[in-house]
């Protein structure tokens, strides 16, 4: 089992950054992030697995970097040029040997 902690949503004006993290209490296989907007279902933004390789969602290509450090089992979603429609509780996700778990969600506020 695993605990995922996430940390640094917040409001941000169109065009501006964000950076979250996922602190993981052990160490995990691929970890990713997901995010939810109100009244839509939960989308998969970006994974990565332990060995560096990334995947990105068409809609956040070139604006969104998924990184983790494996020393400090660390996951980072590096969020620039943010628009409005990227509103969204965003989840971090991990998969261990017994399966996958979720974090509790932090909020990302994007004004025009």
């Amino acid at each position: 089992q695993v605990q995922l902690v996430e940390s640094g949503g917040g409001l941000v004006q169109a065009g501006g950054s964000l950076r979250l993290s996922c602190a993981a209490s052990g160490s995990t296989f691929s970890m990713a992030w997901y995010r939810q907007a109100p009244g839509k279902q939960r989308e998969r933004v970006a994974t990565i697995t332990r060995g560096g390789s990334t995947n990105y969602a068409d809609s956040v290509k070139g604006r969104f970097t998924i990184s983790r450090d494996n020393t400090k089992n660390t996951a980072y979603l590096q969020m620039n040029s943010l628009k409005p429609e990227d509103t969204a509780v965003y989840y971090c996700n991990a998969q261990i040997w017994s399966g996958e778990y979720w974090g509790q969600g932090t909020q990302v506020t994007v004004s025009s």
